[in-house]
This record gives C-alpha cells, sequence and structure tokens, in this order.
C-alpha cells in the first residue's frame, strides 16, 4: 500500500477533504480518481490498495465524513452540478485531467455530469450502478418513495428514513403507485435506531431525496465518444433498483452495460463493517475496462 497524504480545499461553502496515494513507481497511466455519493473516501481503501501502480485520489464529497458543508452561507442545496463542480476542482487541485474515473452510486451520477461538463478532465468514467429514477419505467413511484425518504427524515429522524431506504433498495422489480402507502417498516428489524437523535445533517435523507429523481444526465453530449463513458452493473444487483437504473442508462447511451463482479458495492472490502463483497474480482475486472 502507498502512503496517503491527505489534504483539503475550500470550496464554495464547504471545505472539502481529500486523499492522494502516489504511485509506486513511475507510470505513464493518469491517476485514477474513485468518487460515491453519499459515500466517502473510506469506502474506496480496498479498491485502492490494487492500483498501488498508479496515482490513487478518493474524496469526501461536503457534507459527508471530513468535508464540511457551511449551512449559514449556503443558497442552495448542493445539486449533482455542485458535486460535480466540487470533483473538477479536486481534479484540478492534483495536476488536471484527463484521468479516468470509477464512481458508484450517486457518485456515478455526478461523473455523467462531470463528463458533460469538463470531457476534459477525464479519459475514461465507469459509472456504477448510477440511481437514476429518470430511466425507470416507474419513475414516478421512485421519485415519490424517494420524497417520503426525505419527509421521513425529517419527521422522524435517520432510522426510520434508512429504513424506507433499504426497503426500497433491495425491492426486486417495479414500484407500485401505491408503495408510499404501506405501513412503515420498523427500524429495528434492519438494527437501526428506533428513537430519534434530532440530528437533521445527513447529506443522502436531507438533500439527495430531493435532488437525484428529477435529475436527466446529458446523454446526447455523452454519446460524443469523447471522454469514454461506460455504464457498468453489478452481476448480483438483479431487479434492484440501481441495476435497473444501471441498464436503463446504458440503453439510453445506446451501449450495454459492463457487468462487474458482486452486488452495488462490489468492490466492498467491509469497510463500513458490512460484508466484504468481492473486491479481488472487482478490482481486476476495473483494471481490464480501464485499460480498454
Amino acid at each position: 500500500m502507498t502512503d496517503k497524504k491527505t489534504l483539503t480545499l475550500e470550496v464554495p461553502s464547504g471545505v472539502l477533504t481529500y486523499d492522494v496515494r502516489e504511485a509506486g513507481a513511475p507510470t505513464d497511466e493518469p491517476p485514477l480518481v474513485l468518487i460515491g455519493l453519499p459515500m466517502g473516501a473510506e469506502g474506496f481503501t480496498t479498491l485502492a490498495s490494487h492500483f498501488t501502480d498508479r496515482t490513487v485520489v478518493t474524496y469526501d464529497p461536503r457534507g459527508v465524513e471530513r468535508s464540511t458543508r457551511d449551512l449559514e452561507t449556503e443558497t442552495e442545496l448542493p445539486g449533482i452540478a455542485t458535486h460535480a463542480e466540487d470533483v473538477h476542482r479536486v481534479i484540478e487541485s492534483v495536476g488536471g485531467g484527463p484521468v479516468d474515473l470509477f464512481a458508484s452510486s450517486g457518485g456515478a451520477v455526478v461523473a455523467l455530469e462531470l463528463a458533460a461538463t469538463y470531457p476534459e478532465d477525464v479519459r475514461t468514467v465507469v459509472a456504477h450502478e448510477p440511481p437514476l429514477a429518470s430511466v425507470l419505467p416507474d419513475r414516478e413511484a421512485m421519485a415519490a418513495a424517494m420524497t417520503d425518504m426525505h419527509d421521513t427524515y425529517q419527521a422522524k429522524g435517520f432510522g426510520a428514513a434508512m429504513a424506507k431506504f433499504i426497503t426500497v433498495l433491495m425491492a426486486e422489480g417495479e414500484l407500485t403507485a401505491d408503495h408510499t402507502d404501506q405501513p412503515d417498516p420498523d427500524p429495528a428489524a434492519f438494527g437501526l435506531p428506533t428513537e430519534d437523535d434530532g440530528s437533521r445533517d445527513d447529506l443522502m435523507f436531507g438533500v439527495n431525496m430531493l435532488v437525484l429523481p428529477p435529475y436527466e444526465p446529458r446523454y446526447e453530449v455523452l454519446r460524443s465518444g469523447t471522454p469514454r463513458v461506460l455504464i457498468a452493473v453489478g452481476a448480483d444487483t438483479g431487479e434492484q433498483m440501481t441495476g435497473r437504473a444501471a441498464r436503463g442508462a446504458a440503453g439510453r447511451l445506446g451501449t450495454e452495460p459492463v457487468v462487474f463482479p458482486g452486488g452495488h458495492g462490489g468492490f466492498s472490502g467491509g469497510e463500513y463493517g458490512q460484508p466484504a463483497d468481492k473486491p479481488v474480482e472487482f478490482a481486476t475486472t476495473l483494471r481490464t475496462v480501464l485499460a480498454g
């Protein structure tokens, strides 16, 4: 494992914290940037360890883990474009593009926005399971469910909202129009807190569940071929929302999704206490895809 250097970067209404792991030996390969949303840099620890032959950059999105949001100076909720600007600034801070970019979940949505806005920043983008409600046949039901998670968070706190999130994330197939009319799941059934601690600063439920549902990537720009944009899907994700969305987004680009080992977190090595998925196989596939 190469040494990790941690740096900070001031941005409008926030401070970003990012990590740079320099390549273990001189290389002609561009840096590999790994991003998530709302997951921070910690979640990429195992994946980064498989790429010691090139510089690897990870970061915490604003409002996540070590990065901060200044709510007093924030004039609007940080949407996908804001996060894309943040990633652009991080890329500039490490010497500029083009870089290779692997992005997970909400980070994959950010990566599509970055590729359309700053194509010179990236050589290859691998967008792994972007949770794009806008490409789904049940988009209205999914958007309503995501808005309901936000409203539940504001009314009852993290545990109640996360229970609804897990229920939707694990659902196989389309949501029905009456999904939000169903009884609320019990947070305790998922090992989640049942008491409301009063905090309301969670980025996923406080912001993302409002800004993600209406977002539409600029597919006509992304289809230009520069940079190379690949949508990825987990072999084990099946008909869950992120798998369906990945296949839908790939279809909008006129391509087939690239299949990666494991599920939505196939690269995970258990960084947050969950069981490891298939990080070795995942890293091998990513290396092959980037070599393209």
